[in-house]
């Protein structure tokens, strides 16, 4: 019999200490997922835009054009087909760095679902190629996604000198994504596996979100 109440001691004391470590983890765990949901995201600049072919980035109106890159732009323009290409960098924040009672906590991103609007049109959808860690220091770290549309498709209807101007707005020297957005459903690694946002969220340019 005492060897037997003993035992059954032992496992109490073993049950309590477990059950202690477990409420431990899952408060350690519910905290990272609080902060994990915390990430905020801007965009940041657009960059390497090229436009049928033709870099614009460093030419800040269409007076800056040659000759044989206007006519290019324009020919290209009247078979109904203007291609760009360009990079979009978004800033994510991690808020997590330690200050304000919060616990420095890196996140990674597993997925970033987004459809990109240009003037409240919407226009294509892309996604992350690999996952990306963000520190929790503060600091900003940015997301390089790569775009491929043809804005003729999208826009076409507006004329070649609206397009052209918003292209140059746009990539052009001295220009900015003030007149994009983005419609995006992040998801995050977290001790349970990948988490998504339960709602999407609107990306822009003049604040974190």
């Amino acid at each position: 019999m005492k060897i037997l109440k003993i035992t059954a001691i032992t496992f109490s004391v073993a049950f309590v200490f477990i059950f202690i470590q477990s409420c431990s983890q899952i408060k350690q765990i519910t905290q990272n997922l609080m902060n994990l949901n915390r990430l905020q995201f801007k965009l940041e600049n657009v960059s390497n835009f090229r436009l049928a072919g033709i870099d614009i980035a460093s030419k800040r109106n269409v007076n800056d054009l040659s000759i044989m890159e206007g006519l290019k732009l324009t020919q290209a323009f009247a078979t109904k087909s203007f291609p760009a290409d360009f990079t979009l960098n978004v800033a994510a924040k991690n808020p997590n760095d330690g200050n304000a009672g919060s616990q420095q906590t890196m996140a990674t991103l597993k997925s970033l679902d987004w459809t990109m609007y240009i003037d409240d049109v919407r226009t294509i959808d892309g996604n992350i190629n690999h996952s990306i860690d963000i520190p929790g220091t503060g600091q900003t770290s940015i997301i390089p996604l790569g775009v491929s549309l043809d804005l003729y498709k999208f826009l076409g209807s507006q004329g070649y000198e609206k397009v052209i101007n918003l292209a140059m707005n746009l990539g052009g020297l001295g220009g900015s994504p003030s007149r994009l957005k983005l419609d995006a459903q992040p998801t995050v690694e977290t001790p349970l596996g990948p988490i998504t946002y339960p709602g999407r969220i609107t990306i822009v340019d003049k604040e974190f979100r």
